[in-house]
């Protein structure tokens, strides 16, 4: 991941991230000069908000990974390898991790309530429920104003996120009774949808399925490499009986959220573009 600074007023970058680290080592970088990277949209942070920068150096990133290519074979793969994704979702929850897994518990409670009163309650609000999850995450990961209402945020467009919610259940179930392993291939490609749907207020639930699986395509074996990432924690995970989801699920959450932003930058744009202006505007090359 690319990395921008600025020192007395002039910015400098990009670099990666092991030599930021080397320049924060070396006094180069104060925890007073600002730094920024494409998660940070529009706002710079002060280098001493960023967890471990002025600690040991991390490990530099081989240049080859065997289960998280950078590139596929159609040349769209997200460029972030996923141990990287997995890091900014931590980042991302740092000092939120209350929040986080309120919202996570607050949903899965709510959806086993409503299917129990009701048996097809759960298939009906399922989907703006999870299109509300993913605008809280997709907030954290933008480091955005996120609260606990947004997770109820989806009912204002409750029609849209159901249609959705039902096709894109609809379509699986169909691949499945062809195959298993075309079901999980069609769940991966609609895997963005709702994230794609908070990103977008006026797309529609067709539109939506659509550009998930454009956005997946080239990228489906590296979201189950993401996926496989986390099976050893949640071995561990059953260890406790059960209570460290409560810090899985939303780890998990906020990491897909990262992957729906590397994803979606190698698919919307064309043009290369460098770090904003300390006054908000941007450079492009």
């Amino acid at each position: 991941m690319q990395w921008y600074y600025t020192k007395q007023g002039q910015q400098f970058g990009p670099v990666d991230e092991a030599e930021l680290h080397r320049l924060a080592q070396r006094g180069e970088i104060t925890p007073d000069d600002l730094v920024w990277n494409p998660t940070f949209g529009d706002k710079w942070v002060p280098a001493s908000s960023v967890e471990t920068l002025f600690a040991s150096p991390p490990r530099m990133t081989p240049p080859v990974i065997v289960d998280e290519q950078p590139f596929g074979a159609d040349g769209v793969w997200g460029s972030t390898p996923n141990r990287d994704l997995m890091g900014m979702a931590r980042e991302s929850l740092r000092n939120h991790w209350g929040l986080g897994i309120g919202v996570m518990l607050l949903n899965q409670i709510i959806l086993s309530v409503a299917s129990q009163l009701i048996p097809i309650a759960g298939l009906i609000i399922g989907g703006p429920m999870a299109l509300g999850l993913c605008l809280v995450f997709l907030s954290l990961a933008r480091r955005k104003h996120a609260e606990v209402g947004q997770l109820f945020s989806g009912f204002s467009r409750f029609g849209t996120a159901l249609w959705a919610y039902l096709l894109m259940y609809l379509f699986i179930l169909l691949w499945t009774l062809l195959l298993i392993i075309p079901g999980i291939i069609a769940s991966y490609a609609y895997s963005m949808m709702f994230f794609i749907m908070a990103d977008d207020p006026s797309v529609k639930a067709r539109d939506a399925i659509t550009r998930s699986k454009e956005m997946m395509r080239g990228n489906k074996w590296k979201l189950f490499c993401l996926y496989w990432r986390f099976f050893w924690w949640m071995l561990l995970c059953l260890l406790t009986l059960g209570i460290g989801f409560l810090w899985l699920a939303p780890y998990i959450q906020a990491s897909l959220a990262h992957f729906y932003e590397d994803v979606r930058r190698g698919k919307v744009t064309e043009k290369k573009e460098t770090a904003p202006d300390v006054d908000g505007s941007y450079q492009r090359q």
